[in-house]
């Protein structure tokens, strides 16, 4: 839909040459009227006026509950594409956007410990996530953090301010701690709070924000929208909607759409220790 009840036809030269663009050239927005009963209802009615026979939805679970709603309800042919940075969608081990996260991300973190390292400084780094710790987890791994804290598990503040002291007293130049947005402990400006007050260091606070969610897409990335926009096409040609297709061990399956979210994905809390035993 390209404004209200309008419609941008797009052929083969609308998609020519986008792959390496970040962000959407579709364009989103939530829309708080598409959960009304009279909102789908007008959703319903422009996809029939303008003759549209199925509808490929990409998102999260919002949108997808939405699209199961339109398929379920309402017959519409609805086939799910999952695409969020949080990488919280169950029926798939990455989502689209999660690897360019995690990797724009990984780069920022890289420049910040250049800057801990030359002047000896401890920094807490707050990154995106809602309430997963995915992107926390594979940027403190691949970034060397000395601390990663996740809405999954709670954290002994204390034990870790004795590990970041420890390792100062053993001559470490600097200490990065990241925080998931999500976490109970109160996000990175409380977190180096807490930090200060119990080890006496100067604490520095970075949140990456907003740049998470754009830049040029990773390799995985495009590959991966590649083989999930072909294949959700497939679905919906088969006539078999209502279905989400993901990734799982590198290879295409397809789930129920509503299985996105009434399992919740698990994190893999064996990076958390893996991060444990390489921060020394």
């Amino acid at each position: 839909m390209y404004g209200q009840d309008q419609v941008l036809d797009l052929d083969l030269s609308s998609v020519g040459g986008i792959i390496n663009h970040g962000g959407t050239v579709l364009e989103t927005a939530r829309c708080a009227e598409f959960k009304t009963e009279a909102g789908m209802k007008k959703a319903v009615s422009t996809l029939k006026k303008h003759k549209i026979e199925g509808l490929v939805v990409i998102g999260g679970d919002g949108s997808f509950r939405g699209a199961h709603q339109l398929s379920n309800r309402w017959g519409v042919p609805t086939i799910g594409v999952p695409a969020t940075i949080d990488n919280d969608i169950a029926g798939t081990d990455y989502a689209i956007g999660f690897d360019t996260a995690v990797n724009t991300a990984l780069q920022a973190i890289d420049r910040i410990r250049d800057t801990a390292s030359s002047l000896r400084r401890l920094f807490v780094v707050e990154v995106m996530g809602r309430q997963a710790g995915f992107i926390a987890l594979e940027t403190g791994l691949a970034g060397g953090a000395e601390e990663v804290i996740i809405p999954e598990i709670d954290t002994d503040l204390e034990k870790m301010c004795q590990k970041i002291v420890r390792g100062y007293q053993r001559g470490k130049r600097s200490s990065i701690v990241i925080v998931a947005e999500g976490s109970e402990s109160g996000g990175a400006f409380k977190v180096a709070r807490q930090i200060g007050d119990r080890t006496g260091f100067e604490v520095r606070v970075s949140v990456l924000g907003h740049q998470q969610r754009g830049g040029t897409p990773t390799a995985l990335d495009r590959v991966l929208a590649s083989r999930l926009g072909a294949a959700a096409v497939q679905q919906l040609a088969k006539g078999d909607t209502d279905k989400m297709v993901g990734i799982i061990s590198n290879r295409v399956e397809v789930s129920n759409l509503d299985y996105a979210w009434k399992f919740q994905k698990q994190t893999d809390l064996s990076l958390l220790k893996l991060i444990e035993i390489l921060s020394i």
